[in-house]
Parts: C-alpha cells; structure tokens; sequence
C-alpha cells in the first residue's frame, strides 16, 4: 500500500462498511507487511515530505552526542552521507528512500557540526567586576521588569580582543532616569559580569547552548548609571531597523497608553520592552504568550488582509480586473508587506521562521499552487533546518510547525464536515476547531518546555484571536497607511481597544480557579517520540501508521512515569539551593534563589510558591546552617560568612554537606559538595537509591559547556 500524505487518510479506514469493514481495516492497520520492498519503492513519491523529518534526526543527533564531534566523526558521517547519495542515485527502487533519509540526517548533524562552529565567539571565563563599553544592538527586559541592554562591539578592562565576548548583556539596576536608551548608541558602564549560567538541574534547560548560537559571551548587572560615549552612528545601517522599530513603538506607546499600548507596540513592531512581567505572566497563564511574540499568526493576519485589501480593491477597477492577474498582483503586495513587516520587527528567529513559511506561501500563490499544503510545510522547515539548524531545540520553531501542520491534515474533514453545518455557525465553529486542533497539537511541547498548561487556554484563544484579526492587525495596516497624512488617531484608538481586550480577556482566564496545570518534566525521549510518532501518523499508512502511533504510546507512558524518576536530592549549580523530595513536594532548604528554584518546582509538577515550599517539614536550623535527613543520614545546607566555621561539627557526623565556599581540604567522614567540586560538576541530582547525575555527565563536553 502507498504511502499517502493526504489530510484524508484517517477516514479511509474508518468509511468501510458492512463485510469489507474487517479486511480494509486489517489492510489499513497492517498494509505494506506483505509487501515491504515494493511498499518502500512506492513512497520514493513522498521523499520531500519526509526531508524535513529526516534532517531533524540528524540535527537533534548533534545536539544530544554527548561529546563534541571531531574531525573523525565528521569525516566518517561526510563518507556515509556520500554513500547513502550514491545509493540514491544508482540503487533499487526500494532502498532508494531508506539511503535519501540516511543521506538527509547525515547532512543534518554536518550543518548543525558547521553551523556551531561558525557562531563560536569568546565566553567570559570568570566573574569580573569594571568598566565594560559596547554599542548597544538589543534593548529589552528582564523578569524583574528593569531594562536590559544587549552590547557588541564589546570592550572590557584587563581582558584582550581575543577574550573578550562579542556580545554581553547587562541588567540595569538603581536610578538610570538620566539614561534613554536608543539601538545603536555607544555606551560605558562599570559591570559585574559572569559566563552564562549552567542549567539549574542536570536535564533541565541549558541557557548556555542558546547563548553560544546567540554569540553571548556574559550576563550581568549594574548598578551605576550608564554613560553615553556617542550617539547612533547615521551610516550605521544595520541598526537602522532597529532604530526605526523603537521610534516606532515609542510613538504608539504615546497615543495609546499603558500596557495596551505596550501590547500594540509588541505586535507592531516586535518591541517587547514595554511590556510589565505581570503582563507576561497573565499572558502565559492565559495561553495568549503566543499573541505578543511575532510569529506565522501575525504576519499569516498581516499578509492575508494586505491580500484581501488589495484584490478587492482592484477588483473594484471594474472591467481591467477581468484581465489583470489580480491573485498575483495582491500576493505580490503582501510579499512586499510581510517583508516590510520582517525588517521593522528584527531578526528573532520566530519573525523569520514566520516570514519564510508565508514568503513560500504567497509563492505558491504566483506559482499557481496550493498555498497551503504539507509540501509547503516541509519546504519552510527544511529551509529553516540547513539555515539555522538550533531552531530545532527552540519551542517556537516546535509549536509553529506542530500548530500549521496540525491544521493542513485537519483542512480536508473540516472542509466535508462544514459543508454539513449551518452557514452562520461555520466561522464560530471553525474558529473552536482551529483553537482545538492548534491547541491539542501544541500542547506536549508547551508541558514539556514550561511545565503547565493553561487549561482555559482554548477559551482564551476563543475570544482574543478574533479581535487580532478582526480589529489590531487590520488596524494596524491601517494606522501605517495614514500616518504620514497625520490621520492614523482613529485607526490606533480602535487597535488600543482591542489590545485592551485581550488584556482583559487574558486577566480573566488567567484568574479562574485551576486555570494553570502544573506538569513534570518529561524524560530526555518522550518529546522526540512523540513527534516522529505524529509525523509518521500523517507520512505513512498501514503497518507504518500503526508503529507510530505506537511510538506516541510508548513516549505517553514514559512521560507517565516521569513522576515517580524525579530526583530525590537536588543541588544548585553555585550550592545556593538544596531541594529534598518529601510526601509533601519538594522542600528548599531556604526561600530564595528564585530562578532555580522556581525551574524545579515546575519540573516537579510543583505549583506551591518558594515560601510555601520552604516551609514544608524537612529542614531546620538557622539560615546558614540548615538540616535535614536524607537516607536515613544527616543533610546539611551550609552558607554565609560562618559556613566554614561550622563545617568541622557537621562534616563528622557524616552524611551530605553541601556548602557554599571553596573547601581545601576535608574535615570528615561526609560527602562534600563545596563550591570547588560544583564547578566541575555543574548542579547535581540524586536518586533515592542513592545515583548520583551531574551536569556534567548529562550535557557533556560541548562548545557551550567548555569552562
């Protein structure tokens, strides 16, 4: 039986009726066993739909080895990537789908190899404190709501050029009412600095791989007011977008005020700086986060009103619309638009990613083809893997391809199931089913990357995207068109009222009793099984289908029992925090070092706040000497300035110590986790049964871990 990619698919076994039903659904479970070679032959058809899939293997293989690859394992993969093209070329027709795929994941884990090394730039080595200059290319905000600023051009005391980072970022604390940033101005400022921050669990998030592809050398903060050494340079043409997207939002912050204005700003122009983290946060609880980062919803709106506005306008030419290509005419505007819209709100990956799988589809518009189709698809993420291939690990570029994706397979049953519905209730109905399907397709990435679902986010989504297609980006088109005759006011007062909408709708949801679930991390395996096992579901038919949706079983029941693998003892990476599993969750030895504690918290599944959880029965003691029993022997969580005064007592009784300075030499019979042995080691996870995991074992010796 051929493999077949149609959207229909599903239904085929289901439509048997009567005494065929058994055999053609036996035949739809288990087609192709009867056949295998001829059944591999005939899916040579679908070998672009599965390109996408088969350079993901090879991408996602790069990034989980846990070694950096030298030049004999590139070597060895560049000879089977050549033999598998080979066999493509000149071998049986069955074996020629097996040796592209092979041939793809090879190329795949090379571009990721490439693309690693090319991006590779300086990473600060140690904690500095002094003078650091920069221009500033990147202005935006940090959970505590103040200004960070993102310098390249980077200059810092006692550290030379071949140290130094090629980008740092700087948090700016205390009175800077002095200093308005603006992209592009040079700037000093006396910094601490430190390299990016290892993950705050062994399988948790690793800031520091995506700060290596973003060239990020340091993080830190400043608490000194910030100098300006030069304004913008005019020539500088690289920020000239960068520039202009500010002036921008600074202008429709101004007629529409507060943080609805700061919302307009974000979908307009990609500028997020405005926005407060208590709007984030209802955002994210809401399920509307996805509404304030441009992606392929904003510019699919932006670019489907630009086609609609300008095909009907010329149709209103009367009888030249009957010969002009008026279809061809209106994508044209609205590739132009959506490429306006690409340079105004920036690089971020989301803004291209959005930009290239609405480019593909406005050319299959002038191209005389399906605008929306799997091969579409395929080609848009094949596109972003070779160029970019760390999109993979991103949950934007996972959500977006899962979302469209899930949507084309869905458009063939919507379409015969709508002809069946009221005319009034279709738009309503389809917009649920849009809400439902995106959704549903979205969800395990967003359990498994944030650890919550929203479980109103449908009906959010329900009542605010509406008003983002109906009112804001319309609005916005608008507003653009009439500003330079000074008559955008109407247009931006009607976008403000919907972005205070959503807001409202956003409060809403987000404050309704359970309106968040809190979920456990999943194992390393079960996000990778469930994906293949989806696309398999749509790629294939028969005894195909069937394997992948047992793979999406298989990682459901691994994800099940990552409840009961949580670790028992948890050890910040800087032992500032020390988390022991208790009947009860997990209890912190203190209230703070919120960002790690808050990271295992929600990796245990755990909605109790830091004050709830360190207040669960586990530890005692003063502050800088906490105690607890873990295995049946002492645990001690040593800080501050009296730490090493109090470690002799302790350390002889045995058990775990964990302490927040450098130790020289051992004063007992404990086990010692010191300052020294956690900057090997990165943050530590211990079993029940006692199985010690580090950082180091998990992620390995990558170009982003080297210390």
């Amino acid at each position: 039986m051929a493999i077949n990619a149609e959207p229909g698919d599903w239904a085929q076994a289901e439509g048997a009726t009567g005494a065929g039903r058994a055999p053609r659904l036996i035949a739809a479970l288990f087609g192709g066993l009867s056949d295998p070679l001829g059944a591999l032959a005939r899916a040579r058809a679908q070998l672009f739909l599965w390109m996408p899939v088969a350079l993901g293997v090879g991408v996602g293989a790069y990034f989980s080895l846990g070694i950096e690859p030298g030049w004999p394992i590139y070597l060895s993969t560049l000879v089977i990537c050549a033999l598998s093209l080979a066999l493509w070329l000149r071998a049986a027709a069955w074996f020629r789908l097996p040796a592209a795929l092979i041939a793809l994941a090879a190329l795949g884990l090379l571009l990721a190899g490439l693309r690693a090394h090319l991006v590779a730039a300086p990473v600060l080595q140690y904690r500095y404190y002094g003078p650091v200059s920069g221009r500033i290319v990147k202005i935006d905000r940090a959970r505590s709501d103040l200004i960070r600023l993102t310098l390249d051009r980077v200059r810092i005391d006692r550290i030379p050029p071949a140290k130094t980072p090629a980008r740092v970022r700087v948090t700016l604390h205390g009175d800077q009412s002095q200093f308005s940033p603006e992209p592009g101005t040079q700037v000093m400022l006396t910094a601490n600095l430190s390299p990016p921050p290892p993950p705050a669990a062994p399988r948790d998030y690793d800031f520091r791989r995506t700060a290596w592809f973003d060239r990020l050398g340091a993080i830190g903060y400043t608490r000194a007011p910030v100098l300006r050494i030069a304004p913008p340079d005019p020539g500088d043409w690289a920020m000239a977008a960068h520039r202009a997207r500010m002036r921008l939002s600074a202008a429709i912050q101004a007629r529409i005020a507060g943080q609805p204005g700061a919302v307009a700003a974000a979908l307009m122009t990609g500028d997020r700086s405005g926005l407060s983290e208590a709007t984030r946060e209802v955002m994210r609880r809401s399920s509307l986060a996805h509404l304030i980062a441009i992606s392929g919803l904003h510019m699919g709106m932006l670019a489907g009103f630009v086609f609609g506005l300008v095909r009907y306008g010329l149709a209103l030419a009367g009888r030249p619309a009957l010969i002009w290509p008026t279809k061809k005419l209106a994508a044209i505007a609205a590739l132009i638009a959506a490429s306006g819209y690409l340079w105004l709100a920036g690089p971020a990956v989301s803004t291209q990613r959005a930009w290239i799988m609405v480019s593909i589809m406005l050319l299959a518009v002038l191209a005389d083809r399906r605008a929306l189709s799997l091969r579409t698809v395929a080609l848009a993420a094949s596109l972003l893997l070779i160029w970019r291939p760390e999109s993979l690990t991103e949950p934007g570029f996972q959500m977006s391809f899962a979302a469209t994706t899930a949507l084309i397979v869905a458009l063939g049953p919507w379409t015969r199931a709508a002809r069946h519905l009221p005319r009034l209730l279709r738009p309503v109905l389809m917009l649920v089913a849009t809400s439902l399907i995106a959704g549903g397709a979205t969800a395990p990435i967003v359990a498994a990357q944030f650890h919550r679902l929203s479980e109103y986010g449908v009906l959010a989504n329900l009542f605010a995207v509406p008003a983002m297609g109906l009112v804001i980006m319309p609005m916005g088109v608008l507003a653009a068109l009439l500003a330079p005759l000074g008559l955008a006011g109407p247009a931006l007062w009607a976008m403000g009222q919907g972005t205070a909408w959503i807001l409202r709708v956003a409060e809403w949801v987000s404050g309704l009793d359970g309106s968040v679930l809190a979920i456990v991390q999943p194992g390393p395996w079960v996000i990778p099984l469930i994906a293949l096992g989806a696309l398999g579901a749509i790629l294939t038919r028969g005894a195909g289908r069937s394997a992948s949706v047992g793979l999406i079983l298989l990682g459901g029941a691994l994800w099940l029992r990552a409840g009961a693998e949580r670790p028992a003892l948890l050890i910040a990476p800087e032992a500032q925090q020390v988390g022991l599993m208790t009947s009860q969750g997990r209890a912190l030895s203190k209230p703070s070092a919120g960002f790690i504690s808050e990271r295992w918290l929600a990796a245990d599944g755990d909605p109790a706040s830091l004050e709830e959880a360190a207040a669960r029965p586990a530890f005692s003691g003063p502050r800088g000497a906490r105690i607890a029993q873990f295995k049946r022997a002492p645990l001690a969580h040593l800080t501050g300035k009296s730490a090493k005064e109090a470690l002799p007592a302790i350390c002889a009784k045995g058990g775990f110590v964990v302490i927040s300075t450098r130790v020289e030499t051992p004063t007992g019979p404990c086990d010692l986790w010191d300052a020294a042995r956690l900057r090997d080691t990165g943050a530590v996870a211990i079993s029940a049964t006692g199985e010690v995991t580090t950082t180091a074992q998990v992620k390995g010796r990558r170009l982003w871990t080297r210390p």
